[in-house]
């Protein structure tokens, strides 16, 4: 009998690799020993994608300090898999919102810098292949402190340095990345992407996300408007166009600086995981698939890892895919059109969100014992 285990996260309560551990604990309990498992912490791309990925390929966390959104330090993690030389990133360890108290947020004057320095730590531990996650920025800078941090130069009329910050982009007259480390061309770079908004316009990066990074009204035409200009000067200077790129509006237009200066692509992070796991060839043969995560609901099938790992065992064969869960919000009953066959909220009863958290490993290893007996008819 083989089973596999993929769940993402439970966050704050969690990690992937500990909720596969439970699991694992409750499918022994009830099956004992004669069973195969397969173990793949899995991650979409957003929060925690960092340290599933080291736990579900051998890599190892590395940790550096870099310029934090308004300009302050901060320590950013990352994560280093030696056997393929592959770098997994977070935007959000050094450009994100959370980094950033709500009183002071400004996305005229935040950066994406950090994120560069990030990046560039990366190429020196010896990456040959940077998956970068790009949500939950504070910045509205299309890249552009990115960039700056790599070598390139982004010049005024006058051929100065413009300051960092989304707000600064109007000034933009030419780009200038004869500087820019060149190892980055012999890198291939993949940014995990899950949405598809333009870089400007209404459902642009400034219009959709700015109000949420601190924009008021009029800070939010601002940014749009240097948006625009800065799309303008990479299609006059570098011949690219990304505008109206699907995904590069995400992360305040880092989608955008990723393609044009970096020739990344944009992809699905569930997807990106998936492959990076070889999560297809090890579901093949499987009798069940076990995932989850914090909660699910009609949301839930926007590209998080349950339906993603339900559609991709699905494609391999007919298995069963069990979802398990923290919490069941409305319209939860969605993840069935797609793949999942059940879903099962751990909690035992009526309970705080303090004490699910706070007891979760002991209710993912109850939830999966009591999976086990009911899918295999099992009398321990």
């Amino acid at each position: 009998m083989k089973i596999v285990i993929a769940p993402d996260s439970f966050k704050e309560s969690m990690t992937a690799m500990e909720t596969a551990s439970c699991i694992k604990e409750g499918l022994y309990k009830c099956l004992g020993n004669n069973i195969t498992l397969e173990i793949i912490p899995m991650a979409d791309g957003g929060e925690g994608t960092t340290r599933s990925m080291a736990d579900a390929l051998g890599g190892t966390i590395h940790k550096t300090v870099v310029t934090g959104p308004l300009g302050d330090k901060v320590e950013a993690s990352y994560a280093f898999i030696s056997d393929t030389r592959t770098a997994v990133l977070e935007m959000a360890e050094a450009s994100g919102i959370g980094l950033v108290a709500p009183s002071v947020r400004n996305p005229l004057k935040a950066t994406t810098y950090g994120t560069g320095e990030l990046i560039k730590a990366a190429l020196n531990e010896g990456a040959k292949k940077i998956i970068l996650g790009i949500g939950g920025s504070a910045t509205n800078d299309g890249g552009a402190g990115m960039i700056q941090a790599l070598g390139g130069k982004l010049l005024d009329d006058k051929k100065q340095e413009i300051p960092r910050g989304g707000e600064a982009l109007l000034q933009l007259h030419s780009i200038d990345l004869s500087g820019v480390d060149e190892r980055l061309f012999q890198t291939e770079i993949v940014a995990a992407c899950d949405v598809n908004n333009p870089l400007t316009g209404e459902n642009g990066a400034s219009v959709v996300y700015g109000p949420q990074k601190g924009a008021s009204k009029e800070m939010v035409h601002v940014l749009d408007d240097a948006l625009h200009h800065y799309a303008s000067v990479i299609r006059h200077k570098l011949g690219a166009e990304v505008e109206t790129l699907a995904g590069a509006g995400a992360a305040g237009g880092l989608g955008a600086g990723l393609v044009a200066f970096l020739q990344a692509s944009l992809k699905p992070g569930i997807d990106i995981v998936l492959q990076e796991t070889n999560f297809y060839k090890r579901v093949k043969g499987a009798d069940l698939v076990i995932t989850g995560e914090g909660r699910i609901d009609k949301q839930t099938i926007y590209g998080k890892t349950p339906v993603g790992v339900a559609k991709a065992a699905k494609s391999c064969s007919d298995v069963p895919v069990i979802a398990l869960c923290g919490q069941l919000g409305p319209g939860y009953e969605a993840v069935y059109h797609e793949g999942i066959t059940a879903v099962f909220s751990i909690a035992p009863g009526p309970i705080s969100t303090e004490e699910a958290m706070a007891n979760g490993k002991e209710y993912v290893t109850g939830a999966a014992r009591n999976i086990a007996a009911l899918m295999f008819h099992s009398k321990h």
